[in-house]
């Protein structure tokens, strides 16, 4: 989608009304002379988890000592609030100088004029050649590069190995029915164990429109609404269903963000939970061999599950050198097989992706399989609100039994009518 459809102006419009309340070896190593850039380099990011945290401590440890002279500052900034606040610093011209970029967001921060232009950068990196140009395509628009890919998204499933052998289930669930029927048997509410852990909170969006393309529906075509509201709703049904008829998640699921399903499966409330492998080494470092991993289950039109990149991007031109430098650090060796071994996230690059780190972990093998026919998220200006306020809050009214199920799909089609017109 062109950018040139939606005015800066008018978007940033748009988005103070919204926001009023508010990366094996030495073939991967840099040269060691390296220019002698300093100063202070601010940046904006989103991790949740303690495993996240101390990767990128890691990652800014091996930086300061490539760099000493370029001093880091991190800040958190929770992921329902990033948008809000990457807008208003855009508004007050008050922005740091990097900040992470997602695919869903990118068209929505180009827009206001947010992220600067990276395509010269990136074609003369000297690591370039390890990046094909489709790690490339989530923060691309309109031909020009706006970030840098740091580490990959890659969509799976985490499952309790000694629950399934208790309940006589001899494999995790291939498709959705399988998925039902294996988190009906694994519940018992008088144990307080549950089948799922269904992230109902906060950023569970992605799951519910996971759903609905799963059920067969597209979301936009050709710039237009494009949801089939019978497929959609028989998503919506199938995942409200698992809390309201079946209840086969916690009672606390229409609150439950990743805090809350990371620590319900690990501390043996629920039997599955789904995220990425972002959070490999918090699984593990908790339950040992008692888990295992899968590919996300087929949905009885497409088998929906993402891989996609996490960004870094810049800001504003002061200091862009130094800037520069810190995006391009994530994709070194060092910083990528650090940050793997900190979280379990993937690296992007495809020659640190061979290492053996990686392809001796039976557990990595749903994520090697997940990439054979992982899609991106979707793309469209407006998407993050979108699902963040609309989405979200209409699927959690189901949940609550504050509407219909047709309802909650009249809303979000009309809205997202709206986000696009």
């Amino acid at each position: 989608m062109s950018k040139s459809k939606f005015s800066r102006r008018s978007f940033l419009k748009s988005a103070a009304i919204g926001t009023a309340g508010l990366a094996l070896g030495n073939m991967l190593r840099m040269p060691m002379s390296v220019r002698a850039q300093s100063g202070t380099i601010n940046y904006w990011h989103h991790f949740t988890s303690d495993a996240e945290f101390a990767g990128m401590e890691e990652v800014i440890k091996l930086f300061n000592a490539k760099y000493p002279d370029i001093q880091i500052v991190q800040e958190n900034i929770p992921n329902a609030d990033f948008m809000a606040k990457f807008t208003a610093a855009v508004q007050a011209d008050s922005r740091p100088n990097t900040a992470m970029v997602t695919a869903d967001r990118v068209l929505d921060m180009v827009a206001m004029g947010g992220l600067i232009d990276l395509t010269d950068r990136v074609k003369n990196w000297d690591l370039k050649k390890y990046f094909p140009d489709s790690r490339f395509d989530g923060v691309t628009v309109d031909g020009k590069i706006y970030g840098v890919p740091s580490f990959t998204f890659v969509d799976w499933c985490y499952y309790r190995k000694d629950y399934f052998e208790e309940a006589g289930i001899a494999a995790p669930p291939t498709t959705y029915q399988e998925f039902q029927d294996a988190a009906i048997k694994l519940t018992d509410a008088s144990k307080n164990r549950y089948g799922f852990g269904m992230r109902g909170g906060d950023g569970g969006q992605g799951f519910i429109i996971d759903a609905i393309q799963a059920f067969g529906s597209e979301l936009v075509v050709d710039g237009k609404a494009a949801i089939d509201k019978a497929k959609a709703m028989d998503a919506i049904k199938f995942w409200s269903e698992l809390f309201t008829v079946h209840k086969v998640v916690p009672p606390s699921a229409p609150n439950d963000s990743f805090r809350q399903i990371m620590d319900a499966f690990k501390t043996g409330q629920t039997a599955m939970v789904w995220h990425h492998t972002g959070s490999l080494a918090e699984i593990t470092a908790a339950l040992g061999d008692k888990f295992g991993t899968y590919v996300r289950p087929k949905g009885p039109k497409a088998q929906i599950a993402r891989v996609s990149f996490q960004y870094n991007g810049m800001m504003k031109d002061e200091n862009a050198d130094a800037a520069w430098d810190w995006l391009a650090f994530w994709g070194e060796s060092d910083a990528a097989i650090t940050f793997l071994e900190k979280t379990g996230y993937f690296p992007v690059s495809e020659a640190v992706a061979t290492d053996p780190r990686i392809t001796s972990n039976s557990a990595y093998d749903a994520a090697v399989a997940t990439q054979k026919f992982g899609i991106l998220p979707p793309r469209f200006i407006g998407y993050a609100g979108w699902a963040q306020k609309v989405v979200l809050p209409e699927f959690q009214k189901v949940l609550i039994g504050g509407q219909s199920v047709e309802q909650c799909v009249d809303t979000i089609i009309k809205e997202l009518e709206k986000a696009l017109a």
